[in-house]
């Protein structure tokens, strides 16, 4: 979420650009892939924002994508993505956020297809709103899925962003709640350029000609 629909736009388009930068990098590991997508992804959430903007809020198709992609795909697509580029030997406790991450999406997904999405602007920010009938346990198994999976993934530069993603999401939501800015869309340009660094230390080396066969020619 940004505060306007033009900062929502130009952000969600440089994420967008560094997602697929990512993706190029991470072409050589396939197993990489689905984390290497998420600045895509976040870009994409930022642009339909865009559109949810422009359109003064309610309750139309931009409204419902981004929920769509904001609450049942992300708590799956985080914890799949996190157990396929971690390492084995963290796979077992990686279950847990899985796990959450499952009944979490499927909660979520019920609720979104049972309910209305509605979308309000309150100042430099907007509020959706689709009638949680228990918010507290799913907002737990959220958190589990997302940050706690990042948190477990025994992978350091998986680690910093699970750090990164923590405390910015809180400082987002205060300043939310207050209705005084929206900052999400600064704290996903950040964690793109993280997961950037990721990716490239994630590369295979490069491998250098032996020099067996160049002599003596």
């Amino acid at each position: 979420m940004c505060w306007s629909a033009t900062a929502d736009l130009v952000a969600g388009t440089a994420v967008s650009t560094v997602g697929v930068v990512c993706l190029v990098q991470a072409a050589r590991r396939p197993r990489d892939l689905p984390v290497a997508a998420l600045p895509l992804l976040l870009g994409i959430h930022q642009i339909i924002e865009s559109v949810v903007w422009r359109g003064d809020g309610g309750t139309g198709a931009a409204t419902t994508a981004w929920a769509v992609i904001a609450l049942p795909l992300l708590a799956l697509w985080v914890p799949v993505a996190v157990l396929c580029a971690a390492p084995q030997n963290a796979h077992r406790r990686l279950l847990v956020p899985l796990a959450a991450g499952v009944a979490t999406s499927a909660a979520l997904a019920y609720c979104l297809a049972t309910r209305t999405v509605t979308a309000e602007i309150h100042g430099h920010a907007v509020g959706y709103a689709f009638g949680l009938t228990y918010p507290e346990p799913v907002v737990a198994g959220y958190l589990v899925a997302t940050i706690g999976s990042l948190l477990l993934s025994g992978d350091r530069g998986l680690v910093l962003f699970g750090v990164l993603v923590a405390v910015g999401a809180a400082v987002s939501v205060a300043l939310w709640r207050r209705e005084y800015i929206s900052t999400w869309c600064a704290l996903a340009a950040v964690c793109s350029v993280v997961l950037l660094g990721w990716v490239r230390r994630r590369r295979p080396a490069a491998r250098r000609p032996s020099g067996r066969g160049l002599r003596g020619a």
